[in-house]
């Protein structure tokens, strides 16, 4: 694992990512992949929050700091390198985190297990932007798991026992949930939680997708054990699709990803050239190089 430096006190600006931060911390070890990522996010919410503040640069000066060592410590991992591999490991991994949670949910078994892994597969949701805009079931999926968790986290601490499946969820209620984003839910130290759902712990044939899981929320759910006939569809989980190498050779999202740090960098600090993904002329220069490339250098503020 990459040793990492330690992080400032989070701003107070910075509140709307300390889950995602405290999600990368719990995936550094568990997967690095999804951990880098988050710090990603975290970063570039955190630009755009405040990025002047005295306390803000330097809490994002560090962050940027742990971004280049798993970036190091990874090296060639084509989830890092390859932002087509890297979109579809962590949606792969936010998804199967929702159906545990939403396979115990239509079980009727509630527990705090299962409600942080609703909720913590909304913050990867949140996670995946840093490709591009979410897809339609993406954002469904995000709005349904945060609800879910702040639900049944209500029912369990005012003593009621929650509705199981997804039936009565109101439109408005969706939206208010999904606009308290981490304010829904208490912020306990991290050994107070139970671990997540580990996705990478088993395969995809360990993870038993419930009828209707791909359903709007408002639909209802089927019973529990209900017998499935011939003529109704049942999602079943879906490998990662083979990537054609010609793709490889287009314009990486990942280049719009950090467009507005780019733009950004003559009033903040310098952009460790590390987390810049390499533009295709670059490429193509790298290709006819015989040494590699190491030019990190770290952030520095002008005055």
């Amino acid at each position: 694992m990459a040793t990492l430096v330690a992080l400032p006190p989070l701003p107070p600006q910075f509140k709307s990512i300390q889950h995602h931060l405290r999600t990368a911390q719990e995936h550094d070890k568990r997967d690095p992949v999804v951990a880098y990522y988050c710090r990603l996010y975290a970063v570039q919410t955190g630009m755009k929050i405040d990025s002047k503040t005295p306390e803000c640069r330097t809490f994002l000066s560090k962050l940027m700091d742990q971004l280049e060592a798993l970036k190091k410590y990874l090296g060639d991992n084509e989830a890092i390198t390859q932002d087509i591999v890297g979109s579809a490991h962590l949606e792969n991994y936010a998804l199967k985190m929702f159906l545990y949670a939403d396979n115990e949910d239509r079980a009727g078994r509630f527990h705090k297990n299962m409600i942080k892994s609703f909720y913590t597969a909304s913050l990867l949701i949140d996670v995946i932007t840093v490709f591009g805009e979410l897809t339609e079931e993406n954002m469904k999926h995000r709005k349904y798991a945060r609800w879910k968790a702040t639900y049944i986290h209500n029912c369990l601490k005012n003593g009621e026992t929650p509705q199981a499946g997804p039936v009565g969820m109101d439109e408005e209620d969706a939206e208010e949930h999904e606009d308290a984003g981490a304010a829904s839910l208490p912020s306990p130290p991290a050994a107070a939680w139970p671990a997540a759902y580990d996705p990478s712990a088993a395969g995809s044939s360990g993870v038993r997708i419930p009828p209707g899981a791909h359903a709007p929320a408002n639909t209802p759910a089927e019973p529990h054990g209900a017998g499935v006939t011939g003529s109704t569809l049942q999602p079943s989980p879906q490998p990662l699709p083979a990537i054609d190498p010609a793709l490889f050779t287009t314009v990486s999202q990942g280049e719009l990803c950090f467009a507005v740090r780019e733009q950004l960098e003559v009033q903040i600090f310098p952009t460790p050239r590390s987390l810049v993904p390499a533009t295709r002329l670059e490429r193509q220069e790298q290709r006819h190089s015989h040494a590699p490339s190491d030019d990190f250098r770290k952030p520095s503020f002008g005055s």
